[in-house]
């Protein structure tokens, strides 16, 4: 294990992954606040989806934990994932005129079926390590871009709060938890390897879909 740690070794070994999302022209054009309303759009209604799925796998890592440190800290996140976060979905999809009749008729695309999967399989190992794994690469590959951006944010609010709802001062604390915990008992876990491969993988393709189809002016 190198000076990293367990979770920094995971994170090297899907560097070439990693990096490709963490500086995808997604990431690039929202810092720049460039991102096409219609991509933007695509991106948000897909990113929603996973809400359910997340929080699922927040409670797992609730019920699983085995400290109560740990527990506390997941619920006291799991009030900002259903409250702050929410809300500016809602807020977005309003700015961008993006309908619940239209959310709701959107198909899941690959990536976004394939992230939730994911999620459900990990939650419903009841594994701790499992559940920890998709957790921080969910949020660990967000903070890394996410303080990549520009200091100066962009005009739009729906760019500039989609930045700061994954920068330092509000992902940091959860990141650095979630490592801590992985790095003690990730290696008495056979699944994390492998689990955190499909985690990056799916991110990186999760951008990638953002910009399929986009040119022709829908959501879907």
């Amino acid at each position: 294990m190198s000076d990293n740690g367990f979770t920094g070794d995971l994170r090297d070994a899907n560097a070439s992954t990693w990096e490709a999302a963490v500086t995808h022209r997604f990431v690039e054009e929202l810092g720049a606040g460039t991102v096409p309303d219609v991509v933007m759009g695509r991106y948000l209604v897909q990113d929603h989806r996973f809400l359910d799925a997340f929080v699922g796998l927040l409670g797992a890592a609730v019920t699983t934990a085995d400290t109560l440190v740990a527990r506390l800290a997941f619920g006291r996140y799991l009030g900002v994932v259903c409250g702050g976060e929410n809300d500016y979905f809602l807020r977005a999809f309003d700015a961008l005129g993006i309908s619940e009749d239209v959310r709701s008729a959107t198909p899941d695309a690959p990536p976004t079926s394939g992230f939730i999967a994911l999620m459900q399989e990990a939650a419903d190992s009841r594994d701790y390590a499992s559940a920890l794994t998709v957790l921080l690469v969910a949020e660990w590959l967000y903070l890394d871009w996410a303080v990549r951006c520009p200091s100066r944010r962009p005009s739009s609010f729906v760019h500039a709060e989609w930045i700061e709802i994954h920068d330092e001062p509000s992902l940091g604390p959860i990141v650095s938890l979630l490592r801590a915990e992985l790095d003690r008992v990730g290696l008495e876990s056979p699944n994390v390897t492998t689990l955190f491969t499909r985690a990056v993988d799916l991110e990186l393709a999760f951008f990638e879909a953002a910009y399929e189809g986009a040119e022709d002016g829908t959501v879907r």
